[in-house]
């Protein structure tokens, strides 16, 4: 079974992505979304942009309909990369968008030092506890650097002692069972 969800700002405004109904799957609400990039208005516009655990996309096709300049979509499971790709198809977004089929920590650990993105949209399933790896193969392998701005998605608030010591919480607030935070990176 499948779903769709619709993009709420930008060029696409409107337009709708395939969501592939999948086991842990849980696509970011329009009203979250919303606050987001309400949050990360000034600072989208031509960024690099990194959507691990990218399950629909919906966050990464924001982000492009808003002016981002590339999304690296990484996501584990075939049928949702599948869906990923037909929806950067049918938005017309291919020569914006790498797909990566694999997973998430993996893919860290393999592309260590690579050139350090603008955004970084993290929203591992939460029953797999991924957030502090992830922070430490972020923060270690040069995939972040000073003013780099993180979205995370979690079952509870994030301290500043869970995360990297230069990394700080700007904006934090709750939808459901989901906390979402914005986090920007500091000088080390």
């Amino acid at each position: 079974m499948t779903g769709i969800i619709r993009i709420i700002g930008g060029k696409w405004r409107s337009r709708q992505i395939k969501v592939i109904a999948h086991p842990g799957l849980r696509p970011t609400p329009d009203r979250v979304r919303e606050t987001v990039f309400n949050w990360l208005t000034g600072r989208i516009q031509n960024a690099r942009c990194l959507d691990l655990f990218a399950g629909s996309g919906a966050l990464g096709f924001e982000a492009l309909s808003r002016g981002a300049k590339s999304v690296t979509f990484v996501e584990k499971y075939v049928s949702v990369v599948k869906a990923i790709h037909q929806s950067a198809a049918s938005l017309e977004a291919l020569n914006a968008c790498e797909i990566v089929l694999g997973d998430g920590l993996r893919w860290l650990r393999q592309h260590f030092h690579l050139e350090a993105f603008d955004v970084i949209f993290l929203d591992p399933p939460f029953a797999a506890d991924l957030l502090p790896k992830c922070f430490t193969l972020l923060s270690e392998g040069g995939f972040v650097k000073p003013n780099t701005l993180i979205y995370i998605e979690a079952p509870k608030p994030l301290t500043a002692k869970k995360l990297p010591d230069s990394w700080q919480i700007l904006k934090q607030s709750t939808a459901g069972e989901v906390v979402f935070h914005l986090v920007e990176v500091g000088e080390a």
